[in-house]
Parts: C-alpha cells; sequence; structure tokens
C-alpha cells in the first residue's frame, strides 16, 4: 500500500541558501545537458531524413521531406530526455538516500514540476516517433501512436523456387512413353513459411508480462517504494513524509530498464545456445526452397535467400532427410546467394527500374481477405487476376535474381564500417541494384524484434506517466499490460491483413 502524505522533512535554517543554490543550479544543469543533447541530435536526424530520402527514390525536399525531419527529431529529443531523466533521477535517489545526515534535500514541489514536465515531453515525443511512416499520412490511415506503424505497410513477397517435376509414364507393353507428364507445385510450402513470418511478428526479446511483475515484485513485495519517500534512508519513525516525484520516477525508470536490460541478455544467451526464431526462419525458408523480399522503403529493404541446394523441396521423408544428411556432411553447395558462400541475408537497394516494375505487376493485386465464395458477386474474376499476378510476380523476381534483366541486374558487395554505424548507403543504385551482405539478420527491423530498445523505453515512460498520475505502481503495471497487448493485437490484426494482400496468402492458413 502507498503510505499516506506528510508534511517535508524540515531543513536545517543553515542549509536553506545552500539548498536553494543548489537546486536552481541542478535545474540549470538538466536544461543545458537537454539543450545541447538536443543541438547534437539535430545532426543525427539531418542524416536519418537524407538516408530515407535516397532509400525512398526522392530527389526533391518538399513537405514530405520536413514532415519526416520534424518526426525524426522528436524521435531523438525524445530519447535525449529519456536519458536526462533518467540520469537525474537515479542522482538524486543514489545522493539522498545515500546521505547520513541531512546536507542534501530534494527540490521543492514546484521545482519538481518542472522534472516531471520533461518527461511528460519525452512520452508525448516517443508518442509522435511511433508515426514516423511518411506513407501513413499519405494515405490518411489511423495512427496508432507506435513507432512500428510502418511494418503494416511493409512490402512483403514469397518467391517460390520449386518448379514442376517430369514424370515419365509406361505403356501397358512396358516401355517408356516419350511424354512426359508434369507434378504440379504444392503451394503448402508458401502457406508454412508465411504462416511462420505471421508468428515471429510480434516476437519480443523479452517477455513483457514476466517484466511488469517482476517490476512489481521489488516495488511492492520488497517495499522499494520506501525508497521513494522524501525522508532519507532509512525513513524516519515519527509520522511518514511524502512522496519525491524526481526519487520515484528515477527508482521505478532504473528498475524498468535494468529487468529489462537483464532480460534481452539473457536472450542472447538463449538463442545461442537454445532456440533462435529468427535463424530458425532462414533455415526454414533454406529448407522450403523459398526467397522473402522485404521492402520497408521504395527502394530499400532485405531479402532472404532461401533457394534449396537440392533444387527441389516437395518430396517425402526419405529424400529429405537424405538432403539434411548431404548438407550436415558437407556434400553439397552451400545456402548462399552467390557460388562457396553461405550468406542468405542481405539489406537490398533497388534501381527505380526495378521498383517501378515491381509496381506495375502489385497493382495487379486487389484486396482479399477472405475466401471467394463469401465475398460479393465478381469476386471469383478478381481471384483470377490475383492468382495471374502472383506468378508474374514469382517469376519477374526469381529471374531478377538469377540475373536475367541486363537492363534491372545487380551486384553483391560488403558494406563499408562507417556505412553500417552512420545507417546510410554511400552508393547510389542507378544503372543496378546492390545486395550488400547482411550477416546481423537485420530484416528483423520490419519486426517487434528488431526495436526492443523502442518499445522497452516507451513502456517505461509509459508506466511513470501513469504512477505520475495516480501514485499507484500496481495500477500502473495493470495498464501498462493492458497498453502492451492492445498494441500487440493491433500488430498482429493489421500485420496480417497487410500479409494476405501482399502475398496473395489466404487468411486462413494464418494464425
Amino acid at each position: 500500500m502507498d503510505a499516506p502524505s506528510s508534511p517535508n522533512v524540515s531543513v536545517p535554517p543553515d542549509l536553506k541558501t545552500t539548498v536553494k543554490d543548489e537546486q536552481m543550479y541542478e535545474a540549470h544543469v538538466i536544461d543545458t545537458a537537454a539543450g545541447v543533447l538536443a543541438g547534437v541530435v539535430a545532426l543525427l536526424s539531418v542524416l536519418k531524413t537524407a538516408s530515407w530520402q535516397r532509400r525512398m527514390a526522392s530527389a526533391a525536399i518538399d513537405l514530405r521531406i520536413v514532415w519526416t525531419f520534424v518526426l525524426f527529431y522528436a524521435g531523438d529529443v525524445a530519447n535525449v530526455l529519456v536519458l536526462v531523466t533518467v540520469a537525474t533521477g537515479l542522482y538524486w535517489l543514489t545522493i539522498h538516500k545515500a546521505q547520513q545526515q541531512v546536507s542534501v534535500v530534494l527540490p521543492l514541489p514546484h521545482q519538481e514540476k518542472h522534472f516531471v514536465t520533461y518527461v511528460i515531453c519525452a512520452f508525448a515525443l516517443k508518442v509522435s516517433q511511433w508515426t514516423d511512416d511518411p506513407r501513413a499520412s499519405e494515405a490518411k490511415a489511423v495512427q496508432f501512436l507506435h513507432k512500428l506503424t510502418v511494418q503494416l505497410s511493409v512490402d512483403v513477397f514469397f518467391i517460390d523456387w520449386e518448379r514442376p517435376r517430369t514424370t515419365a509414364s509406361r505403356t501397358a507393353a512396358g516401355t517408356t512413353q516419350q511424354k512426359r507428364d508434369l507434378s504440379p507445385v504444392s503451394i503448402w510450402r508458401t502457406y508454412f513459411v508465411a504462416n511462420e513470418w505471421n508468428e515471429i511478428q510480434t516476437v519480443r526479446k523479452i517477455r513483457p508480462t514476466f517484466q511488469i511483475m517482476a517490476v512489481l515484485f521489488f516495488l511492492e513485495a520488497l517495499d522499494f517504494w520506501k525508497l521513494t519517500l522524501r525522508a532519507p534512508w532509512p525513513p524516519s519513525k515519527v509520522g511518514t513524509p511524502s512522496y519525491s516525484p524526481i526519487v520515484r520516477y528515477g527508482l521505478a525508470s532504473t528498475l524498468w530498464l535494468c529487468i529489462g536490460l537483464l532480460q534481452v541478455i539473457f536472450t542472447v544467451f538463449y538463442e545461442i545456445c537454445v532456440d533462435d526464431k529468427i535463424r530458425q526462419f532462414v533455415d526454414l525458408c533454406s529448407i522450403s526452397n523459398i526467397s522473402v523480399l522485404l521492402l520497408p522503403q521504395r527502394c530499400f529493404g532485405y531479402y532472404i535467400h532461401g533457394r534449396s541446394v537440392h533444387g527441389h523441396a516437395d518430396t517425402n521423408m526419405e529424400e529429405m532427410n537424405n538432403n539434411l544428411r548431404r548438407e550436415a556432411e558437407s556434400l553439397c553447395a552451400q545456402r548462399g546467394l552467390l557460388p562457396g558462400t553461405d550468406t542468405q541475408t542481405f539489406q537490398v537497394a533497388l534501381s527505380t527500374r526495378l521498383r517501378s516494375q515491381y509496381d506495375r505487376i502489385r497493382e495487379s493485386f486487389t484486396a482479399r481477405y477472405g475466401p471467394a465464395r463469401l465475398t460479393v458477386p465478381g469476386s471469383a474474376g478478381r481471384w483470377e487476376q490475383n492468382i495471374r499476378a502472383y506468378h508474374a510476380m514469382n517469376h519477374f523476381l526469381a529471374s531478377v535474381v538469377d540475373h536475367v534483366h541486363p537492363d534491372m541486374d545487380y551486384y553483391v558487395r560488403d558494406k563499408l564500417a562507417l556505412e553500417r554505424v552512420m545507417g546510410v548507403e554511400f552508393l547510389e543504385p542507378i544503372d543496378r541494384s546492390i545486395f550488400y551482405n547482411d550477416g546481423a539478420h537485420s530484416f528483423s527491423d520490419v519486426l517487434f524484434y528488431g526495436h526492443e530498445s523502442t518499445l522497452l523505453s516507451f513502456d517505461t515512460l509509459f508506466f511513470c506517466v501513469v504512477d505520475f498520475a495516480c501514485q499507484n505502481f500496481v495500477l500502473a503495471g495493470l495498464l501498462t499490460y493492458i497498453q502492451q497487448t492492445m498494441f500487440q493485437k493491433i500488430r498482429a490484426f493489421f500485420g496480417r491483413k497487410n500479409l494476405v494482400y501482399k502475398t496473395q496468402v489466404d487468411a486462413r492458413f494464418l494464425k
């Protein structure tokens, strides 16, 4: 239970002047730190905007570019305010509670409002950061207050490399006919890969429910909430002083971030030793003979090369086991896109000519979220149109990977160290597209998995802002859980719809 409030701890007369000056100095330091860092991150926002402009193949500096810069800058300033406020809260928590005698007291209530304003501004800017998809504003779609809104409109397509097998038939006399029958290619492999992709869209590096329970365990069960009282540690037995918003925020945010960081570290070791869903998806693509193209920006995205080294994936159990055994014993080619390599994941910068052809084929797709027999009359014709468009897209992308089109060819290279650090590509794909080797599996950037730091910081701010309003950690944890569940369901629902539309996979096979 939260302790009732009471008058603040008295300050000795000889300390009043010193304390007042120190409080004014601390407020000045916070303002200065936030201002200086906000100016520094402006350069980072300019770099992000320039990179985004190139990846969108936009030459002109228009209102959309300016709006994109504003959104990037809002997100960077939010990160600055989080850094400054958490550091300030942790400073007051340790300095004030560690003193044996009253030599430093907390800022006065009207001065703490200045700090609370910073936290609320950080939360508001985080909300604006979560709507950094300019295409969403162009389409006038509902903004879900989430940075990963771009994931709901990412272009995705599964390239099926399987080709029909020929089967020789025999006559009654036992001789083989010259005519050969083609066995149809099964769609089940594509459905299976699409379903696995749908399932990992909302996978995170931490367990949100465990995160909330662990934080509440320390705050309530172990009585860490007593550290948020205005009295130095240990609290006085005579009366109960009121809470300090700065110390309360410092304790809650530090606990939340530390437990989240420990979960991330545990996940790293768990994925190395036990189970890694992201890398397993790449292996599944290779076994299924399916590649994946992901385009979060118009001319930039990710490619997962899943072409089977055995030529076919529609096979029986015996042949599949033999194929896997041959791979384990290095008796066949490697899985990489280039001969003699095993790199299967790439960042891709597409030429405008290739993207234009991609858009022309995609325009033939029509929205379809349910079975044709349950839609309006005439849907059968649209379904046949989608089938033709699907095969055209599959043939086109497969031929591009096989270097069939000289005017839309590509080459493979490594990114420079400076390109990786800055997050920008120095070479522009004018005549040929560029495939950058990517051993870090950066395609997770279009999943929840690749934005854990953003999700973790937002959950921290949400929990603390709710606690500012109600001064109840349990209620803040409950509302944070509801918020997490809501956004996860929104991401899953609309991400599933986008997957169905962009890949033409039947929604009934996705769970």
